[in-house]
């Protein structure tokens, strides 16, 4: 929690969600209590950069105590602003379904996102409750899904949704269309409010988290073991990866940055 949001702080901590902060299987973030604790004694903000929407991640931010800070919802789609409004405009939703039951009908099956299924079947498919089904499935900017056709036909896919100004981002379950923005793009946007500029932290666990990971100060490799992680992204004293998964990883590797940078000026 910001002490006072008029005075930049020293450190800015970018999370994303599943797999990285919550833990993969039990959405859990308790392994992660000391680090947040320390964050909210010192001031300093978390923002969460996730895939869900803006009605999901608006109680997870007030759960955690960092509600006064900005989140990067869907993938990067969109920002949720502390006391935003989480069931704004849903016309680029809406676009993106458009623009999928256009393509060819052989193409379309190969891709089942959020919105192709009922409540019940999202909360079997997500591991969620039903209540946090129905959060799910209210996107704004951006629709997750499974594909499950070849790599050919991704690749004819991804091409044809291109052409509308769609893209596909793999993350550490579901192939998520949007119109392109980024966690990363969100992350300079808010830096962006400081001064003096902050540093900035970055960890992430999924093919699109790289970008965020690469565009901090210091990125963080959170260890994966339920998908296909990152390759080698190690720089020296830039970024790292951590020894342990999910939350339990996110806390010793939280704390150690926050050690480093308080020692390091005093």
């Amino acid at each position: 929690m910001l002490k006072d949001p008029k005075i930049a702080p020293r450190l800015i901590v970018f999370s994303d969600l599943d797999g990285t902060l919550l833990d993969h299987e039990s959405y859990a973030w308790d392994p992660a209590r000391p680090a947040l604790d320390r964050m909210r004694a010192l001031g300093v903000p978390l923002v969460l950069a996730s895939s869900k929407t803006a009605a999901e991640i608006a109680d997870l931010r007030s759960d955690l105590g960092f509600g006064d800070a900005p989140a990067i919802v869907e993938n990067g789609a969109g920002v949720l602003e502390p006391g935003g409004d989480a069931t704004a405009d849903r016309s680029a939703h809406s676009a993106i379904r458009t623009a999928l039951s256009d393509l060819d009908p052989d193409l379309r099956r190969c891709f089942t996102g959020f919105s192709d299924w009922t409540i019940h079947e999202l909360a079997q498919q997500t591991g969620l409750s039903l209540d946090q089904a129905k959060s799910a499935a209210r996107r704004q900017f951006s629709e997750p899904g499974l594909w499950q056709g070849t790599p050919e036909q991704r690749a004819i896919f991804e091409t044809n949704l291109a052409q509308k100004g769609i893209f596909a981002r793999q993350g550490g379950r579901y192939l998520t269309l949007s119109f392109g923005a980024t966690k990363a793009d969100r992350m300079t946007e808010i830096v962006a409010r400081f001064a003096p500029k902050p540093v900035t932290m970055a960890l992430g666990d999924a093919p699109n988290d790289v970008e965020m990971i690469r565009a901090a100060d210091h990125g963080v490799v959170v260890m994966n073991l339920h998908g296909p992680g990152l390759p080698a992204l190690e720089v020296a004293g830039r970024i790292t990866r951590t020894v342990e998964a999910g939350p339990k990883g996110w806390n010793t590797a939280v704390l150690d940055r926050i050690a480093q940078l308080y020692t390091e000026r005093g």
